[in-house]
């Protein structure tokens, strides 16, 4: 989650949304990113989805089943659809995001009965530390 932090303070320096992710596969980062939709002038470019595109370029294909996504802020629709596409074992996140969470909060889209793929889920890990980043980005931009 450390490595995720770092990530989402390079997202605040950029002026993006601060949320990062990393993709750890056997003790290793094989993909990670930060918040990236203005930089990149697209709204798919959350830091989930960069993080999973790094890491299946890396291994060479897009299911990741024995890797965990670790992400600062609990991952929204888009990206908790990614994270059952690519078959990720394991989401470990750090803020709950009431508004648009959907692992926990909003809806709980990686245990559905419905999907063909579930993934355990810890939330709450470095949570006031990931909090922070979010209080401030949107403290500063409100005014």
């Amino acid at each position: 989650m450390r490595a995720a932090l770092a990530e989402a303070r390079a997202g605040l320096a950029a002026g993006e949304v601060p949320v990062g992710a990393v993709v750890v596969l056997d003790d290793v980062i094989i993909g990670q990113a930060h918040n990236a939709p203005i930089a990149h002038g697209d709204p798919t470019a959350h830091a989930e989805v960069l993080a999973l595109r790094e890491a299946a370029r890396k291994v060479g294909n897009y299911r990741l089943p024995r890797a965990t996504l670790y992400v600062t802020l609990e991952p929204c629709v888009m990206c908790c659809g990614a994270v059952v596409h690519s078959r990720i074992a394991r989401v470990v996140y750090g803020a709950a995001d009431p508004k648009a969470g959907a692992v926990a909060s909003r809806y709980r889209l990686l245990d559905d009965g419905r999907s063909n793929h579930r993934v355990e889920t810890l939330g709450g890990v470095l949570e006031a530390e990931c909090s922070a980043l979010l209080k401030e980005f949107f403290e500063t931009r409100r005014g």
